[in-house]
């Protein structure tokens, strides 16, 4: 488990929470400059998720031929995901190693939370520290699917929460698409300072 610091509103640049050690054969990623221009570049990325959630609710009010949520329970069920994005960022966070720092927070000037660390992963786990928090929204959608029909309080809750859980990782999943597109199948994956860089052999490893 690595050292976790929630830092809490960060008013600052990301740069300045990702100060990590870099080798000097290091190569810079071809990556969207600032988070705000990756968040809309990645959007494509939201669509399939979008069509499991769509189809989960649709699918599940076909076959009962009734509403099966509540309303008032899919509300707090959405703000409960909203409010569980550090969740999110704390799943990101435990993937790195003992000896590595990860700061976690809000960042004001993209409207997202964070969790910024400097530190290089065998690119199977930098893919695997991407796409865990996406087990915040599978948990809650595969409970909703097999949830009973009576249980509409339950279900929207779970549904609600599944919103959250399957969309918010959209720019991981762009994330992951480039590592897997631009670097080598054995490598290192190190964010640094505004960047994100790949290095084939570390000369300390």
């Amino acid at each position: 488990m690595p050292h976790i610091k929630w830092v809490g509103i960060i008013n600052s640049e990301i740069a300045d929470y990702q100060k990590g050690n870099m080798d000097c054969s290091a190569k810079k990623m071809v990556l969207p400059a600032t988070i705000k221009e990756m968040m809309i570049k990645a959007l494509p990325f939201a669509v399939l998720p979008f069509i499991v959630i769509f189809l989960s609710i649709f699918l599940k009010t076909f076959f009962a031929g009734e509403m099966t949520i509540s309303p008032v329970f899919f509300v707090i069920g959405f703000i409960a995901g909203f409010i569980g994005l550090i969740a999110h960022e704390w799943l990101h966070a435990i993937v790195y190693p003992s000896n590595a720092t990860v700061y976690i927070g809000f960042h004001l000037k993209s409207f997202a939370a964070v969790a910024l660390v400097s530190y290089p992963l065998k690119k199977w786990r930098f893919i695997l520290m991407s796409l865990l928090p996406l087990l915040s929204g599978i948990v809650p959608v595969v409970i909703f699917w097999f949830s009973p029909v009576a249980w509409k309080p339950w279900n929207g809750f779970w549904f609600g929460l599944s919103i959250m859980g399957l969309i918010s990782p959209y720019p991981d999943y762009f994330n992951v698409y480039q590592v897997l597109k631009q670097t080598p199948p054995e490598c290192y994956i190190q964010n640094h300072g505004d960047e994100t860089y790949w290095i084939e052999n570390l000369s300390n490893s």
